[in-house]
């Protein structure tokens, strides 16, 4: 069973669900979205989530620092005073204290520069996923030291750690360094059920995940690595970190996270990462960049120290390896 009973394992459980909740409530309420400066979109959800994690580690955990996507300047920029009412209103219903300068004061919570011990957090990882109706993840981690200690992914429509049902009771994935990775209800959490992955060996029956949109991989280098492993099935795209909770739980074995085509020198954002990073070690895999390399978390907000991101279950991995260096990665 996980040990809900550290400060820092309740804090994670409490503020990955309440956000995770709050999430699937804005999406059956707000349908729009704001693009931010980078031309992403960024939604009602975003804010309100990352608002309601930064009330509750002002409350839980006030020493620690929180290292977030999204900022104070850009809610300033982009929502009317009609979007931070209606953000303000979906957070009150889990910190009924809140107002709106608070909320602006919770988001700016996230502004914390990375350090020896931080907290970070992607509110809504897989916003398009989100938008479009597929899988979203709200995810959070700790770091210490340069190394990922806790992780958690609140799943709003992933049964079981792997299964999509839109309509469910969603997923609560949390894992600890040492102490395995575990799964619950994330609507009516219970027992924790521990994940293992699974031990396929044989590259050409690798089930392998991708990123949804063909924008953030690199198609072409998939299909050739694909060729090179002669993998019978099909790669499935998944939006967010759902795709490390799937191969956490058994039922896949390998996420590629690409260079994108158009944008080769892309480096993953460390909220991207972390939480689903430890996860899925914890649940017996290997994860690193694509040339092999442990990934670096002590290098900032970005992985500059890493290329993209492997994960499988680790009996896959040196065949993976191989297959990305045949093709020039």
């Amino acid at each position: 069973m996980f040990n809900l009973n550290t400060p820092e394992s309740k804090f994670a459980f409490t503020a990955v669900r309440q956000a995770a909740l709050l999430a699937t409530q804005v999406h059956a309420e707000v349908a729009t979205a704001m693009t931010k400066d980078d031309r992403t979109p960024v939604t009602v959800a975003d804010f309100a989530s990352q608002a309601l994690v930064g009330s509750l580690i002002s409350k839980m955990l006030p020493n620690d620092a929180l290292v977030a996507e999204e900022g104070a300047d850009a809610l300033r920029a982009l929502a009317t005073p009609e979007t931070l009412a209606q953000i303000t209103a979906f957070v009150a219903r889990f910190a009924p204290e809140a107002t709106s300068d608070q909320v602006v004061e919770w988001v700016e919570r996230g502004a914390g520069v990375p350090n020896n011990r931080y907290w970070v957090l992607d509110p809504i990882d897989g916003t398009k996923g989100y938008l479009r109706g597929g899988q979203y993840a709200v995810a959070l981690a700790l770091i210490i030291d340069g190394q990922v200690q806790l992780g958690a992914l609140g799943l709003p429509a992933l049964c079981d750690g792997y299964r999509p049902d839109p309509y469910g009771t969603g997923s609560l994935v949390i894992a600890a360094r040492n102490q395995g990775a575990w799964v619950t209800s994330l609507a009516a959490p219970g027992d924790f059920e521990r994940m293992h992955v699974s031990n396929r060996a044989n590259p050409s029956l690798a089930r392998i995940f991708r990123s949804y949109e063909g924008d953030h991989t690199n198609v072409a280098q998939l299909e050739e690595i694909i060729e090179i492993m002669e993998v019978e099935p099909e790669p499935v795209g998944v939006d967010s970190q759902a795709k490390y909770s799937i191969v956490a739980a058994g039922k896949g074995d390998v996420v590629l996270r690409l260079l994108p085509a158009g944008n080769p020198d892309y480096r993953e954002k460390v909220w991207d990462v972390a939480a689903g990073a430890l996860i899925v070690q914890e649940a017996g895999g290997k994860v690193t960049d694509l040339r092999g390399k442990p990934l670096d978390f002590s290098a900032g907000r970005e992985m500059l120290n890493n290329a993209g991101v492997l994960v499988s279950n680790g009996a896959l991995h040196s065949a993976v390896v191989e297959a990305l260096r045949s093709v020039g990665v």
